[in-house]
C-alpha cells in the first residue's frame, strides 16, 4: 500500500478512494494512536470536527464522528468552517485533536481528511506513519478495544465556533478597515459566512461573489485558482482590492484595484515590511518555499531581511517557523503563515491583515506590492520519467548547470520531482521571458532524454 498521507493529509475522489469505511478506520486509528502516544493520559478526550460544504463531507463527517465517539473520544461538530478555524478552535478549547475534511483548492468530487493535534498544530509525520500503519492492521482483521457503556464518546454541535473564530481573527487586527471596498470571492468554499462577517465587522464595505456553496460548487471557476471573476468584480464595483480564497481557506490571493494579480510572494513581502515596523518579524527573517519568485528573494535583500526557504509544501514551512522561531512564512500560493495569530496558514486572516496594511498607509495595494518585480517564471511538467534520478544523472547534472552559468545571477532554475506524480517538474526564472521558455524547453527535452 503507498502511503496514505501526503503534505496535507489523505485526499482522494470520495466514495471511491475516501471511503466512509476508510474515515472511520482513520480516525479510530488516529485516536488509538495518540492514546497510545500519552495525549490522553488522565482525562477524557475530546475532539473537535470540523468541514467544508462539500456534498461528500456530510457523510464523512459522519463517519470521522462515529470513529471517533466509538473509541471514547467526545465530540465537538463545529459545522462548516475553514481549515485554520477548527485548528484555532482546536487549540483554544482544549482539545486533544482536530479533524478537517476537506480536500482545499481540489474539484468537487475530492475530499480529504487532516489531522491536528492538541494546540491546533499539524500531526509529524511519525504520528501520522504510527496512524496508517494501525489502520492497516486493524483494517486487515486485528480487532479494535472498544469501550462500551458510559466509556463511548458523546457528541454535540459546538455553534459557538463561528463567534470565537470571527473574533479571533479581529483579536489580531492592528487597525480597523473603514474607508475600504473590498470584494470577497470565497471559492463557495468553508469560509462563504466566516470571512464576509469579519470584514464587515471591521469595517470594510463588502461585495461577496462565490459566497453561495450548495456542496457541488466549490471550487468551480471561481476562488484562488480562478481570479477572473474577482477581477471583473473588483473592476466593476470600483473596489479597493479583491481578496480570493480557496475551498477550506486556508489559503489568500489578492486583486489591486486595476485587476493585477497579487499572488502569495508579494503578499508577503507586504506583509514583512509592515511587522517590521511594528518589531513583531522575528529575526527580521520571512521563511518560504524553494518556488518562490527570484525577485521576491532580491526584494527582501533589498529591505535588509533575510529569506530562509524549505522544500515545497506549508507543513515544512511551519516547520521551519516553529523550530527557529520564525514569525512569518508562506508559499506563492497563498499560504500564508502568521504565527502569533496562527498555526497554519490562514487566508481570511491574510486578507485582513493585507487589508489593514492598506487603510493603515492610505496606499493602494499595487503601489504596496511594487516592493518586489516577479521575474517571469517558467514551469514544465515532464511526465512518465524515472523521478527518482533526478540528482544522479550525469547528464541532467551537466544541463541544469550550463543553463545556471546562462541565466546568471538574474536567473534560476529547480528541478523537482513531483511527490504525487511520477513526473518531473522543470522550473525556470529569467529577466526576459523569452530566455525563460528557451531554458525551460531544452530542460524539459534533456529531462526527456536523460529519464524516459
Amino acid at each position: 500500500m503507498g502511503r496514505l498521507f501526503g503534505t496535507d493529509g489523505v485526499r482522494g475522489v470520495a466514495n471511491a478512494d475516501l471511503t466512509a469505511e476508510m474515515a472511520l478506520g482513520l480516525s479510530v486509528a488516529a485516536a488509538h494512536v495518540l492514546a497510545e502516544a500519552g495525549t490522553f493520559a488522565g482525562h477524557r478526550p475530546t475532539a473537535v470536527v470540523g468541514r467544508d460544504p462539500r456534498a461528500s463531507g456530510e457523510f464523512l463527517e459522519a463517519a470521522v464522528v462515529a470513529g471517533l465517539a466509538s473509541a471514547g473520544v467526545d465530540v465537538l461538530r463545529v459545522g462548516v468552517l475553514p481549515t485554520p478555524a477548527v485548528a484555532h478552535l482546536t487549540g483554544a478549547l482544549g482539545a486533544d485533536l482536530g479533524v478537517m475534511l476537506s480536500a482545499s483548492h481540489n474539484a468537487m468530487p475530492d475530499n480529504g481528511i487532516k489531522f491536528f493535534a492538541r494546540g491546533g498544530h499539524k500531526l509529524a509525520d511519525e504520528l501520522e506513519d504510527r496512524i496508517e500503519s494501525v489502520y492497516e492492521e486493524h483494517r486487515t482483521g486485528a480487532p479494535w478495544d472498544r469501550p462500551t457503556g458510559a466509556g463511548v464518546g458523546r457528541v454535540r454541535t459546538y455553534d459557538e465556533g463561528f463567534d470565537q473564530y470571527v473574533s479571533h481573527l479581529l483579536k489580531a487586527l492592528p487597525n480597523r478597515l473603514d474607508g475600504l471596498k473590498i470584494v470577497l470571492d470565497e471559492a463557495h468554499g468553508a469560509a462563504a459566512r466566516v470571512s464576509p462577517e469579519a470584514f464587515s465587522r471591521a469595517g470594510a464595505e463588502v461585495v461577496t461573489i462565490g459566497a453561495e456553496p450548495d456542496g457541488l460548487n466549490i471550487n468551480d471557476g471561481c476562488g484562488s485558482t480562478h481570479l477572473e471573476q474577482l477581477r471583473a468584480a473588483v473592476l466593476d464595483h470600483g473596489a479597493d482590492l479583491g481578496i480570493a480564497h480557496d475551498g477550506d481557506a486556508d489559503r489568500c490571493l489578492a486583486v489591486d484595484h486595476t485587476g493585477e494579480e497579487v499572488d502569495g510572494d508579494q503578499i508577503l513581502a507586504v506583509l514583512a515590511l509592515a511587522m517590521r515596523e511594528r518589531s513583531t518579524l522575528r529575526s527580521d527573517t520571512v521563511v518560504a518555499t524553494v518556488m518562490s519568485n527570484l525577485g521576491f528573494k532580491l526584494a527582501l535583500e533589498r529591505e535588509g531581511l533575510e529569506l530562509v526557504q524549505t522544500a515545497v509544501g506549508d507543513r515544512y514551512v511551519l516547520e521551519e517557523m516553529k523550530e527557529k522561531g520564525y514569525a512569518l512564512g508562506g508559499e506563492q500560493s497563498g499560504h500564508v503563515i502568521i504565527l502569533d495569530h496562527a498555526t497554519t496558514g490562514d487566508g481570511t486572516l491574510t486578507g485582513l491583515l493585507l487589508a489593514a496594511r492598506i487603510a493603515e498607509t492610505g496606499r493602494t495595494l499595487r503601489d504596496l506590492a511594487s516592493v518586489m518585480e516577479r521575474l517571469p517564471q517558467v514551469l514544465v511538467n515532464v511526465p512518465d520519467v524515472d523521478k527518482s534520478r533526478v540528482g544522479t544523472s550525469v547528464e541532467l547534472v551537466s544541463a541544469v548547470t550550463e543553463a545556471e552559468r546562462e541565466l546568471g545571477a538574474t536567473g534560476r532554475v529547480l528541478l523537482r520531482p513531483s511527490g504525487t506524480e511520477p513526473l518531473v517538474r522543470v522550473m525556470v526564472e529569467a529577466a526576459d521571458i523569452d530566455q525563460a521558455r528557451s531554458v525551460a524547453g531544452r530542460l524539459a527535452d534533456t529531462v526527456k532524454s536523460a529519464l524516459g
